[in-house]
């Protein structure tokens, strides 16, 4: 009598359950979940008349559209591979992720045709290119597809193994993974989620998170499974952000620290109207206490600190709050909410370990690497088992993150492994140094890597934006770092810039900055 485990069993329910309620908000298109699930049934009838089978592979690059949404219920439901592509590549890495992944189907929006264009000659397996909006020439249109599509297709019977989505990584360092997550994978993300962060059909989700990173945290199925309404949001800027979230009455979105900087940052006009008590998870890089308690205390926004990576589908700890932070002063409970925190409830078992493979002891100062185990590692790299062999040795997924243990057991990451500072002998967290230099009152984002220094062999150079109208100085900046840390973490360097290079998920791109910064704007 057991029924597998998968996020499609989630949206059966939504469909009898929610079928009349108010399903997505994509500018002027409003549809029903019973709308939604009727486009996405005829999609699905397309696919298989296109020849798409069980196990094939159909590749997405698009924002945050209502269809780039059909895609993570139309693809898996007959079988399929969902392959949601970073839109922010470039073609060589488009043709690259579509012919490693082997996709047969490529569907895009508007903005990216052209790119695909440019790579046709490079794709001898795709049989069908649909442009998801503004078809042109040698482009199927999504939208006359679906009309002409009936609503009946041929269901197979889905494994809880069975892969529902290839996901790639950012490929800064070497050519993208594709890691391989099942549906297992992700229901078990989907049900852990909801079972720390209550959510109901009272809630509206915006999508400020893209949905090819991780599957949106897998929140394109998290929203579904509660009945609320999913918000679409194409282009993350603040001006649209905040209109949106009173227009529409959001409870809840996802961002990753940089965002919510932009966000902290906003003109004071558009922050003014913002109503309060909006929820939100934050993930995707280790966030500063001060934008925690900015965003908190002046917006009246409640933060989660969530911890993961695409290879856990994605999240993997949270920084639970227990009643006994209610006490603990705005600065106090900022600086505890930036700890990723604790193991979710099924997610795995997580441990830090040191050199030797030993646990580090709960000092909150001695330095391992993160390594997890459970339901939510990924069945592997994608045609790349040298890469997964490396990944995940004696049955644990090394992150490559460095962390320590508290004395409460809330773990803390301090950098990942790479971005370590080691400048005469001493460790160096690139992240302390940039959470005090965000305490700044003139800064608005930094960010800190190792460069190379005659006699310490390295040593931090801070890349500083200040906010809009403020000014401060080089010598400045040191001396507030020096009087909140130890000398030997005051940056050698400081450079001022107008933006830092960030991936399409707002990680800071720290190789760019470690290759001394060329192609960034100085102020």
């Amino acid at each position: 009598m057991e029924t597998p485990l998968s996020p499609m069993e989630f949206a059966r329910r939504a469909r009898r359950l929610y079928a009349g309620r108010e399903a997505v908000v994509d500018g002027d298109l409003r549809l029903t979940y019973a709308q939604l699930f009727d486009r996405c049934d005829r999609w699905s009838a397309a696919l298989q008349a296109f020849g798409v089978a069980q196990g094939d592979r159909v590749a997405y690059i698009a924002p945050n559209t209502h269809a780039q949404l059909e895609s993570f219920y139309a693809v898996p439901q007959i079988g399929a591979v969902i392959v949601p592509i970073n839109y922010r590549l470039i073609p060589g890495d488009f043709a690259y992720i579509i012919n490693h992944s082997g996709s047969r189907v490529v569907c895009a929006h508007s903005d990216y045709l052209d790119a695909v264009d440019s790579i046709r000659d490079q794709l001898p397996e795709v049989t069908h290119f649909v442009a998801l909006e503004g078809a042109k020439e040698g482009w199927l249109d999504y939208e006359a597809i679906l009309a002409d599509s009936p609503a009946a297709f041929t269901a197979p019977a889905i494994a809880e193994g069975d892969l529902l989505a290839i996901n790639y990584t950012s490929g800064t360092t070497a050519r993208p993974k594709g890691v391989m997550i099942t549906h297992r994978n992700a229901a078990i993300n989907i049900l852990t989620t909801l079972a720390h962060h209550h959510l109901g059909p009272e809630d509206r989700y915006l999508w400020t998170l893209p949905m090819f990173h991780a599957n949106g945290w897998t929140f394109v199925w998290i929203v579904t499974a509660r009945g609320m309404a999913h918000i679409c949001l194409r282009r993350v800027e603040p001006r649209t952000i905040f209109p949106l979230i009173s227009a529409e009455r959001v409870t809840m979105f996802c961002a990753a620290p940089t965002v919510l900087i932009a966000i902290a940052s906003a003109p004071d006009e558009l922050r003014a109207g913002a109503p309060r008590g909006v929820r939100l998870f934050t993930a995707g890089a280790p966030p500063a206490a001060a934008t925690i308690e900015l965003v908190e205390g002046e917006l009246g926004w409640e933060i989660t600190h969530v911890y993961g990576l695409t290879e856990t589908s994605p999240l993997i700890t949270i920084c639970e709050p227990l009643p006994e932070h209610a006490a603990l002063s705005p600065s106090a409970r900022a600086v505890l909410k930036a700890r990723q925190g604790v193991e979710m409830l099924a997610s795995g078992e997580m441990r830090v370990l040191d050199p030797e493979g030993n646990e580090v002891p709960a000092d909150g100062a001695t330095l391992g690497e993160l390594t997890v185990r459970g339901n939510v590692v990924m069945k592997g790299y994608f045609n790349d088992p040298e890469a997964t062999a490396r990944a995940i040795r004696d049955g644990w997924f090394y992150t490559g993150d460095a962390g320590v243990v508290h004395p409460d057991g809330y773990i803390e990451i301090r950098d990942r492994f790479k971005d370590v500072i080691i400048s005469g002998g001493e460790n160096i967290s690139s992240v302390e140094v940039e959470g005090v230099l965000l305490r700044h009152p003139a800064v608005q984002e930094a960010a800190v890597v190792g460069m190379a220094h005659e006699r310490w062999g390295e040593a931090p150079h801070a890349f500083v934006v200040l906010k809009p109208g403020a000014s401060s100085s080089e010598a400045e900046i040191k001396q507030f770092v020096r009087d909140h840390l130890a000398h030997f973490k005051t940056p050698q360097w400081v450079s001022f810039v107008d933006e830092l290079p960030k991936t399409a998920t707002g990680k800071i791109q720290k190789y760019v900055l470690r290759g001394g910064g060329t192609g960034i704007a100085k102020q």
